[in-house]
């Protein structure tokens, strides 16, 4: 997944910007790229590759070297924590990825006319703010004025995206819909990462939620079938670089990235991620694999990203920075 709710965004340290503001500059173009090509990727490495299957190998490695590394900083009792904490990360894992993360990969694969396009799918995946929005509502927060009116354009665009229009380039229904239960469950993940006691370290939190996130695709996987037959011989090279590169930048240099900014650089300027991947993955989409841009695609795209960026400009964060900012990662 691609876009993380603005009103969960964690609060950076009160200083202003650094004295070098390059280094603002590349940890945001990592952050742009390289979250915004991760839709790309999960195209190319479904191809040969089972889709949640693929979805439990990637976080399984990315957790196991970003363990090592832990270990390797920090000494034997890096990754102690407590039970209730360990659950609650898990249960975060679970959410975020096996039901946010394994819907897009689900959706992205089948054969043409079935699978979502990359582009399609992350402009989809950008209505994860919008839905946080009315998770809190519900909760009995009241967000903004303005921030109503940003979810109210943001389901607009996302109505005029899915709208049936017969003609080619037309975006499949029921993947769209996949996708739309996926940011469902990633916005439900999102809003209970602040509201239960979760590892205080962010990096020990996305270990232990990339491991429960990869028992609970892989037990889905073996459930659907996608072991049986299968063999590693039949992968293409492209898949299995599509899967390392999802494992090495999207989910563990990225997330380094977007965790250093956290601490850096102003939280308004951070955010900003949220409405730039997924003009990048259409853009990738539309250069890397001819996926069709369709006037409608672009209205409805623009209209999405439009209201995010309502909301996303309107709304503060609400939390300290340790508590939260793993529920980023894992793109």
């Amino acid at each position: 997944m691609s876009s993380r709710p603005a009103s969960a965004t964690p609060l950076a340290h009160p200083a202003a910007l650094p004295t070098r503001p390059t280094l603002i500059w590349t940890g945001l173009i990592l952050v742009y790229l390289l979250w915004g090509s991760t839709y790309l990727g999960i195209r190319v490495a479904v191809e040969s590759l089972p889709p949640l299957t693929s979805a439990a190998m990637r976080f399984a490695a990315a957790a196991g070297v970003l363990a090592l590394v832990l270990r390797l900083r920090r000494g034997p009792g890096a990754l102690r924590v407590d039970r209730r904490q360990a659950g609650s990360a898990a249960l975060i894992g679970v959410l975020l990825l096996a039901g946010g993360n394994g819907m897009v990969v689900l959706a992205e694969s089948g054969p043409p006319g079935v699978a979502v396009p990359s582009g399609i799918a992350a402009l989809l995946v950008a209505t994860v703010p919008l839905l946080v929005v009315l998770l809190r509502t519900l909760g009995g927060d009241r967000p903004r004025p303005w921030t109503f009116a940003g979810v109210a354009l943001g389901f607009v665009g996302l109505v005029l995206l899915v709208a049936p229009t017969g003609g080619p380039g037309a975006v499949p229904v029921v993947g769209a819909l996949t996708v739309v239960v996926g940011a469902t469950s990633w916005s439900v993940g999102s809003y209970l990462s602040g509201r239960i006691r979760m590892p205080g370290n962010p990096f020990v939190a996305t270990v232990y939620e990339m491991v429960a996130g990869a028992v609970a695709l892989a037990v889905i996987a073996a459930g659907r079938g996608e072991w049986r037959g299968f063999t590693p011989a039949e992968v293409t090279g492209r898949s299995w670089a599509a899967l390392a590169y999802l494992m090495v930048a999207g989910s563990l240099v990225a997330f380094t990235a977007y965790v250093w900014l956290l601490h850096h650089a102003p939280i308004s300027l951070v955010a900003t991620y949220a409405y730039v991947n997924p003009a990048v993955a259409v853009a990738l989409g539309a250069l890397l694999a001819a996926e069709p841009v369709t006037a409608h695609v672009l209205l409805g795209g623009v209209v999405i990203v439009a209201g995010v960026a309502v909301v996303v400009s309107t709304e503060r964060p609400r939390r300290p920075v340790d508590g939260a900012a793993a529920e980023a990662a894992r793109r």
